[in-house]
């Protein structure tokens, strides 16, 4: 009940306290990033977003695809209260597992105001918790620790390559106004170890995975409904990402991507040089909302084709983000070969996405 209340209350909040985007520091291009403080909170930014995904695999070689977010988001509401209960940031998390033996996503959420030691983000690193789910940054390898009502995991993430800026050097366009951009970077090919526990049957597991970190002043354009992301580690070492950005007729409105060689090399791509194409689509049989869970991505002169781990890998989080949407574990094809393995997040399919 007290969950309900405050969530209830931080809806109210949100929607009558809505903040003009000059009331936030901008995003503007030719900001240098500088680490480890921007591996911290932004606190003074509207949004922000911890992203973690990845493939791992258990002694049996069960194939397991693991998710967990963490979202800040200042709302500018009773910013001047004293009162150290005013909602100065709003603390979110999501995490899921994504196991075929079960057929379908397995998913939990929190929500917190932060404060009191219970939830907080900090800004001089990435330390970002909600109860006892959390993320960190310690000594150059990520930990996270997530205690879900049927799953559990407590994995470490390993760098094995350099933080790669997207878009222009970490300032990237979501429109053709330059205003709608983030300040955003990936650290992919992450070696990962641990343990992940389902129904209390714990098992060390070992895998690769992929970090965003990503934050921003704008709320999306009004002409766009959501977006397609994908987050490849490449067999070889490289890495792609490449997302588009849809109208509300589901065409594309902008696109971006980054290609990173296994040697090192990375480009970037202009919207021309991206494109979605949907292959196939799945039904939810608890929302009815329609996904192109299998898809053929165009990046320059590459082709891959997408298939999902298992179809049913949909994530309802109306109880605190307010959306429902698709977000799986994928494999990359070319020519017939598996390539690589990564994530696949669909927004906007359900209803317009609002951040």
């Amino acid at each position: 009940m007290r969950r309900r209340r405050f969530l209830a209350s931080s809806v109210l909040l949100l929607a009558s306290g809505v903040a003009a985007a000059d009331e936030y520091p901008r995003v503007v291009p030719g900001h240098a990033l500088k680490f480890p403080k921007d591996a911290g909170a932004h606190p003074a930014f509207r949004s922000e977003w911890w992203y973690i995904t990845g493939w791992v695999q258990d002694a049996r070689g069960n194939r397991i695809g693991i998710q967990v977010t963490f979202f800040r988001n200042r709302p500018r509401v009773a910013e001047e209260n004293p009162s150290a209960f005013a909602p100065r940031q709003l603390l979110f998390a999501h995490a899921a597992i994504a196991d075929a033996r079960f057929g379908k996503l397995r998913h939990d959420q929190r929500a917190a105001r932060a404060g009191f030691g219970l939830a907080e983000a900090r800004e001089e690193r990435t330390d970002v918790w909600i109860g006892d789910w959390s993320l960190k940054l310690v000594e150059g390898h990520y930990v996270a620790k997530i205690a879900a009502r049927d799953f559990q995991f407590d994995l470490d993430f390993s760098s094995t390559q350099a933080v790669m800026p997207e878009g222009e050097e970490g300032f990237s366009r979501k429109d053709q106004n330059l205003a709608s951009a983030s300040y955003y970077y990936s650290q992919p090919q992450l070696a990962v170890s641990g343990n992940v526990a389902i129904d209390g049957k714990g098992a060390a597991v070992t895998g690769v995975a992929w970090l965003d970190h990503e934050w921003s002043s704008e709320a999306m354009a009004a002409d766009a409904s959501g977006w397609d992301w994908i987050g490849i580690n490449l067999n070889d070492g490289g890495a792609l990402m490449a997302f588009r950005m849809r109208d509300h007729s589901g065409s594309a409105l902008w696109a971006g991507g980054t290609l990173r060689e296994s040697k090192g090399t990375a480009r970037s791509f202009a919207p021309n040089e991206i494109r979605f194409t949907e292959r196939r689509r799945w039904r939810s049989p608890r929302t009815g909302v329609e996904y192109p869970v299998a898809m053929l991505v165009d990046v320059g002169n590459a082709e891959y084709a997408l298939e999902p781990l298992m179809d049913d890998q949909e994530l309802d989080s109306r109880a605190n983000t307010g959306t429902i949407y698709w977000e799986g574990a994928v494999r990359a094809i070319r020519a017939g070969q598996e390539v690589g393995r990564g994530y696949l997040e669909l927004t906007g399919y359900w209803k317009p996405l609002k951040l």
